[in-house]
């Protein structure tokens, strides 16, 4: 198992009033899953996330990662956790400017500390293989198209070998067909292994997945698919 949520619930204080956002929430990830969050504006999927991707904690509730129980850890070993465990990849690319494909890919190896500069460069060389950018290593982010640069964010975000990725709304930014191969992209990934969640509010990218898991106001109230 690779993520069990129990009865998890999150909130936030306004002033004077209360904001439930999740409400009980339970559900598993296994390894090698390719599930689908899906949800309109304000249903709580985005909020879900944030803490299934150590971004956020929840109010009460148990989040197991890998068997531990994350309330248990320290912020160093989430930070860890959010490094070499997590993948993200978001709707706005969320490239740094002014920098190469291949710079931006480096990155999260270089916040982990424990890779030579030279095998940084061959792992984030072949991450962008993988995306099929291996021509396109040197340019900067003004320089790729929307369906280049998200390209670059998926590379990045396998960088590290993730237990885990997770894709938010990554075609929102895109034409049809640039969203098309990011898909196939995704699809490639987790037929290669990877576990992969999308969180989502379209049915073109939810059709990618294997199991769908469809939340509004807080709560879960269809789960379908395989791995349930």
């Amino acid at each position: 198992m690779l993520v069990q949520l129990t009865d998890i619930k999150k909130g936030y204080q306004l002033g004077e009033f209360y904001l439930d956002v999740l409400k009980g929430v339970s559900l598993s990830v296994h390894e090698g899953e390719s599930i689908a969050i899906m949800g309109p504006s304000g249903s709580g999927k985005s909020t879900l996330m944030h803490i299934m991707g150590f971004l956020d904690r929840p109010t009460s509730g148990s989040f197991l990662f890998k068997g531990k129980e994350a309330a248990d850890l320290t912020d160093d070993e989430l930070a860890e956790i959010r490094n070499k465990e997590i993948g993200f990849v978001f709707q706005a690319f969320n490239l740094l400017p002014r920098t190469t494909a291949l710079e931006n890919v480096i990155l999260p190896m270089i916040y982990s500390g424990d890779t030579t500069a030279a095998e940084r460069e061959k792992r984030a060389r072949e991450s962008l293989d993988l995306v099929g950018l291996g021509d396109r290593v040197m340019h900067y982010s003004n320089e790729l198209s929307g369906g280049q640069q998200q390209r670059v964010a998926i590379a990045r975000a396998l960088i590290n070998k993730p237990a885990i990725i997770f894709a938010d709304e990554p075609t929102g930014n895109l034409d049809t067909k640039s969203s098309i191969d990011i898909m196939n992209i995704f699809r490639d990934l987790n037929k290669a292994g990877n576990t992969i969640v999308y969180v989502t509010h379209e049915e073109d990218v939810a059709k990618n997945a294997k199991r769908v898991i469809k939340i509004r106001d807080g709560i879960i109230f269809d789960d379908s698919g395989e791995g349930k």
